[in-house]
């Protein structure tokens, strides 16, 4: 018997590097105009960005719904297994709803963690369960040690458009004009498994600031764990300034930091040119 562990494509881990991380994978749907995909099957990350910048509608994304999930976990049981399923955060889709009421059929075999948390937020939190896998905790325990510690995960994210959250009907025509017009640099985080804006700066410099400040401010980064950066878009070139700029944070400390690109999920109201980070806060 093993403990397999579930992740969604909201995480922005695709079905290949799951495959190579040692864990199974189940896709968002996502519908982007008349043409719909397997979010990390058959649409990567960059083809995602291709569409997204062609794109005059937002793209849809779909939350996997019960039936999928029940599936996917008597596939994942059949042989004896046990899963923790570690779900997009229910402020944000009710695919973690759909998730749960599928387990209660999996009874103390399927264990649903409910992240709140989206994109690098998941992505670390799923990493810390592998490292749980390894040193050989029951699903049950590795749950309950994931429910406590994603209390400890901060997602910062600095915006490098206001034009998707326009779109989407988040903010105002007028608010978007004015940020584009003075620069307007905005940092959000999610909180308690919502996205909140946490700051406000003019230009990519005092952005880049003001996002180090802010993770001093959430107690900094805690280098025993999983930690990781990432941008999204069809360039690094924003990421890489911001990890120039930010070398006070990681030098002395690290090695290597770890970078990614952001998905579909998060990626379609953020758009392109922006740039997040997520850890675990001391």
């Amino acid at each position: 018997m093993a403990v397999r562990i579930l992740i969604d494509s909201a995480s922005d881990i695709d079905k290949k590097e799951a495959d190579e991380m040692g864990i199974d994978f189940i896709p968002m749907q996502i519908q982007i105009g008349d043409e719909e995909f397997l979010d990390g099957v058959n649409l990567s990350h960059k083809e995602f960005y291709e569409k997204l910048i062609e794109c005059d509608d937002l793209p849809k994304t779909s939350m996997i719904n019960e039936f999928r999930y029940e599936e996917c976990f008597a596939e994942l049981t059949k042989n004896g297994d046990e899963v923790v399923a570690i779900v997009l955060s229910s402020k944000l889709s009710g695919s973690y709803n759909c998730a749960k009421d599928a387990s209660k059929k999996f009874k103390d075999k399927v264990f649903v963690v409910d992240s709140l948390n989206a994109c690098l937020g998941e992505r670390i939190l799923c990493q810390y369960a592998l490292r749980l896998v390894q040193l050989g905790k029951s699903a049950k325990e590795i749950a309950e040690i994931l429910d406590e510690k994603k209390n400890k995960i901060c997602l910062l994210g600095l915006l490098g458009t206001l034009k998707y959250l326009k779109k989407g009907g988040r903010i105002s025509s007028t608010v978007a004009f004015a940020g584009e017009v003075f620069s307007i640099k905005p940092v959000i985080q999610v909180e308690s498994g919502k996205i909140k804006m946490v700051g406000k700066a003019v230009g990519s410099k005092k952005g880049n600031n003001l996002l180090v400040q802010c993770i001093n401010n959430n107690g900094g980064i805690d280098f025993s764990m999983p930690y990781a950066v990432a941008y999204t878009g069809l360039s690094d070139d924003v990421l890489k300034k911001y990890l120039e700029d930010s070398k006070s944070l990681w030098e002395g400390k690290t090695d290597n930091v770890p970078i990614y690109m952001v998905g579909s999920t998060i990626g379609t109201h953020i758009g392109p040119g922006a740039i997040a980070v997520a850890f675990f806060a001391n």
